[in-house]
């Protein structure tokens, strides 16, 4: 469908790409992947037709439609989000105004036996035809079921664009990429701006889809769901894996010990000829040996290795100010958009060294909170910041906030002050931005490194409360872990709003659910939360509402509301504690009966004289029935925890 022979991309001498080839093929799912600046989007670009290569070919047939979603897209306003989701159907209403436009003449004529009422009876019926079959007759409940599924509510239709933030403008954009049915996706980050629902709903749809897909994404679990080819970009070439994300990590660590191996093997070959070249260089009878080495040299074309391991993204944020011992408090607090009630009379407290998630649906209130965190938004009840708490905040958009004008260096130039001035290019190398990358313009970078330059402003100032909303948006995997780390370390307080449960897990110790107008704290980290919640994983969070003590009904008393935090945090340890107790029982019980399963069919060709292998069957048997009991009493135990639980 798109192939691509020796395409060069050059920039002030500087080769992005050196001469890579690929092939598209129909019912391709290709995740483009490679650290931040590699030219994941560059090369998209270039497959939809938006750049063009230094050299090489770009081949798309005639018939191929593409449908490509940028990263940054400017949108026109003056629709509602229905009117501007249609006009990915142009093709149809274009048809359904000819159609009316036509029957509107024949119904005005009398002229029924001449040649050009036959003509436009002819028109009005290949029309129709082709109305029919570009599905004219339900594209609304198609643009209806899309809306939809990208998280907008029916009410949202008839709104105009235009009172949309930049992340709901850019599902609009997506979703009349999908409605225009193309025959390849070329996606960049789709999922940057889209919850957990449509998250998941966008996956079914690509995963079903007829057609090619070519995305980039630094979500793991979403390209794992929907690829099942990894293209990486490093070095100015590609290696390309017939694998999702997970199995291509494997693959690639395999051929980067290879690669390791034949560059170590091909330097020491240079060196051994370098070496003869420079012993005999002078000696006549050696003249032609010399000459030959020194041509073979210079015809070699010498190995590379990549450089990951050496430009690791290396973080450690100021030590934090010490803050009172309660850093932010609410009580009764609200929030409302005009008729909007976005928060209703919640309460909370966040302590010093906390390191809390915000989780919860798009729209429920999460940004808001932070904002009102910051003192950045009016609202209703209280909100009061503890003593010396000095906040650093990282909003969605912040990379995009930048002056595009200015250079790296120029951009924290500008806001350093005193000793740290004379240290910027040395921080700058601490966030991959070495050598001539300080002096590219923020205008040329990518997503990725535009996400870690406002992360160096972030840190030039100590706080003691990092307020961080979506900070791995755009940041590559090796990035978002090694941010994760820093964040670890991190002595202060920090509240992150995130959908990433591959970053959070590990970082946060506790989860603060948004949902219908409140919120809802659950002690313990992510994995405790999706537990407690009975999900397998973040993206359920949206598709269900399950309580925690589902078919048990409990009323709360006044005695369990009075608990302490320390006994609620003690009762949630245990909790969390009998559950993994629950699943490594059930583990063992599946093992056992695998063994056991194993041992039947052994028994049967076995002659009855081998005792040893009885023997070994009924110590099976009694292990299983002993696992079974515990299983038995640890499910009791976690019931009986359970009546506790009901704040």
């Amino acid at each position: 469908m798109i192939s691509v022979d020796q395409l060069v991309v050059s920039f002030g001498g500087f080769e992005l790409f050196k001469g890579i080839s690929l092939l598209v093929s129909p019912k391709d799912r290709i995740g483009l992947v490679g650290k931040n600046g590699a030219g994941k989007s560059t090369l998209l670009k270039i497959l939809a037709g938006h750049q063009l290569p230094s050299s090489g070919v770009v081949s798309v047939p005639t018939d191929v439609r593409l449908g490509y979603l940028p990263q940054h897209m400017e949108i026109v306003d003056g629709r509602t989000v229905f009117e501007e989701a249609v006009t990915s159907f142009e093709e149809i209403l274009s048809l359904e105004r000819r159609i009316e436009e036509i029957n509107h003449e024949i119904a005005t004529r009398t002229d029924y036996e001449s040649e050009e009422y036959h003509r436009l009876l002819d028109h009005v019926t290949e029309f129709n035809d082709r109305f029919h079959m570009l599905g004219g007759n339900n594209f609304e409940a198609e643009v209806e079921r899309t809306l939809l599924g990208l998280g907008f509510i029916r009410s949202d239709f008839q709104r105009q664009t235009s009172e949309f933030s930049g992340g709901w403008r850019m599902r609009i954009e997506l979703a009349k990429i999908l409605l225009k049915r193309p025959d390849v996706f070329l996606l960049d980050e789709p999922t940057n701006h889209l919850d957990i629902e449509s998250i998941q709903w966008l996956e079914d749809f690509l995963k079903s889809y007829n057609g090619a897909v070519v995305l980039v994404s630094h979500d793991r679990a979403f390209l794992d769901a929907v690829t099942n080819r990894t293209i990486e970009i490093t070095l100015g070439r590609i290696y390309d894996f017939k694998s999702n994300y997970s199995r291509y990590l494997v693959l690639r660590k395999d051929l980067k010990e290879q690669q390791m191996a034949a560059y170590v093997n091909q330097q020491k070959m240079i060196e051994d000829t370098e070496s003869f070249i420079a012993r005999f260089r002078y000696q006549a009878t050696k003249a032609v040996q010399v000459q030959s080495r020194v041509k073979a040299l210079d015809r070699l074309e010498r190995l590379e290795v990549d450089d990951e391991d050496n430009s690791a993204l290396r973080i450690k944020f100021p030590a934090a100010l010490r803050s009172g011992t309660v850093v932010a408090e609410a009580k009764e607090l609200s929030k409302s958009y005009g008729k909007l009630n976005v928060l209703h009379k919640i309460d909370l407290i966040i302590e010093r060294g906390e390191k809390v998630a915000f989780v919860g649906k798009n729209g429920e209130g999460k940004t808001t909170l932070a904002r009102v965190i910051m003192g950045e938004l009016e609202h209703q009840g209280k909100m009061k910041l503890g003593h010396n708490v000095k906040i650093g905040y990282y909003a969605q958009n912040q990379a995009n906030l930048l002056d595009e004008d200015l250079t790296v260096f120029q951009t924290i130039d500008k806001i350093a002050v005193g000793e740290i001035r004379t240290k910027i290019r040395n921080i700058l190398g601490g966030f991959m931005f070495s050598g001539d990358d300080v002096d590219k313009k923020v205008k040329v970078l990518s997503g990725g490194e535009r996400s870690r330059l406002a992360m160096v402003k972030l840190m030039l100032e100590p706080v003691n409360l990092l307020v961080l909303d979506e900070p791995t948006n755009h940041l590559d995997m090796r990035s978002k872990e090694i941010l994760k780390q820093a964040l670890i370390d991190y002595d202060g307080t920090v509240i992150v709003v995130s959908h990433d449960r591959d970053f959070l897990e590990g970082l946060v110790n506790c989860v603060y659910e948004f949902k219908e107008k409140k919120v809802k704290q659950h002690l313990g980290g992510i994995y405790d939360f999706l537990i407690r919640k009975k999900m397998e994983s973040m993206k359920e969070l949206e598709k269900k509402n399950l309580p925690l003590n589902q078919g048990v009904k409990t009323q709360k008393t006044d005695e369990v509301e009075k608990l302490s935090f320390d006994e609620r945090k003690e009762i949630n340890r245990n909790f969390s504690r009998l559950e993994k107790n629950i699943q490594r029982n059930e583990q063992d019980i599946a093992d056992l009966e695998r063994k056991i399963e194993e041992m039947d069919k052994t028994m049967v060709q076995i002659n009855d004289s081998d005792a040893s292998i009885f023997k070994k069957y009924d110590q099976l048997k009694k292990d299983l029935e002993h696992k079974i009991y515990e299983w038995e009493v640890l499910h009791e135990e976690l019931e009986e925890l359970q009546k506790k639980k009901t704040w």
